[in-house]
């Protein structure tokens, strides 16, 4: 479910600090840090990848070595497996023994997602998790947890990505395996944080667009009859028929959708080609415009028309 955070029943979720705010930034939830003696394993898993709509959050979860028959007992599992209910009960347990277990989050905002797959050159999502995951461990190793053991739940080939993380951190052992989160308890607590965490700014969700908030009255969202979207949105995924109702009944024609969307989805961008109002540059045929910007050559090599009409100079030149 999707729209205002009064029209949803918030949980208390601790990686989301104040659930009446908008998602605009990406950001870090660190859990207290365990007391327990290390060494210590540590998961890694995703949730919210393949979205259209919202964050991809990463999770990690860790534990001393020696907690690891007491994590067998706890119930983790991949967490696409578990029920909403359930989920949401690990991640209390996640939270139960705060001398032996710790987990942390990297929530990517939709809109640094597509910032960063739409800049040139631009930063795909592979390389945005990669940055995500080693953010999440270099912080856990500044936080005094000693790491002997990684493992890592990941898609496509695991070889070179393994030995990547090897390279960055040579004194741990890395596993990078596909269904991590089935093979290894401690990925399935670590994707329990992750999609408890998406699933909660999802069902929640604040629209940027809405918000605002006054310099001398507490943050307020304007009247709800104002609301130009969809409530019901969905999973998210672009397979999800009420995602797709959401994509098809929440386009403006003029200014497109708002940030919960990831623009750089082809999904969004065929949307927006076919039935959204065309955009003409200014530049666009004209030839003089853009002649007048070219570089001239010999003594004026380097500089435009523009430039030498101003009679505009570099200060090395003066």
């Amino acid at each position: 479910m999707g729209g205002t955070k009064e029209n949803t029943e918030t949980t208390g979720i601790p990686s989301i600090a104040d659930p009446s705010l908008p998602l605009i930034d990406s950001y870090t939830y660190h859990s207290p840090a365990p007391t327990a003696p290390g060494p210590y394993i540590l998961g890694v898993d995703e949730a919210g990848r393949g979205p259209v709509l919202g964050p991809l959050v990463y999770g990690v979860a860790y534990c001393p070595v020696a907690y690891k028959e007491s994590l067998e007992e706890l119930g983790f599992a991949d967490s696409k497996t578990l029920t909403a209910q359930i989920r949401s009960s690990l991640l209390e347990t996640l939270g139960s023994d705060p001398a032996n277990l710790g987990w942390s989050v990297r929530v990517l905002s939709p809109r640094a997602i597509s910032a960063g797959m739409l800049r040139r050159p631009p930063v795909n999502l592979n390389q945005q998790s990669q940055e995500a995951t080693v953010l999440l461990i270099r912080e856990v190793l500044a936080r005094g947890i000693q790491l002997s053991e990684v493992y890592v739940d990941a898609l496509g080939k695991t070889g070179p990505y393994e030995q990547y993380l090897s390279s960055l951190f040579p004194d741990i052992s890395f596993t990078v395996t596909a269904k991590a989160d089935q093979k290894f308890k401690i990925v399935g607590a670590a994707s329990v944080a992750a999609k408890v965490t998406r699933d909660a700014w999802i069902e929640g969700w604040v629209y940027e667009e809405l918000y605002n908030p006054s310099p001398s009255e507490p943050a307020t969202k304007t009247a709800p009859t104002q609301v130009r979207w969809a409530e019901e949105m969905g999973s998210g995924y672009p397979s999800d028929p009420k995602t797709q109702a959401w994509i098809k009944n929440s386009l403006d024609p003029t200014f497109g959708y708002p940030s919960l969307v990831r623009f750089s989805w082809a999904t969004i961008k065929v949307v927006l080609e076919k039935d959204a109002h065309p955009v003409e540059w200014t530049d666009d045929g004209q030839a003089s415009l853009v002649k007048a910007f070219e570089s001239a050559t010999g003594r004026d090599k380097d500089r435009c028309i523009v430039a030498k009409d101003l009679n505009l100079k570099s200060v090395g030149m003066l």
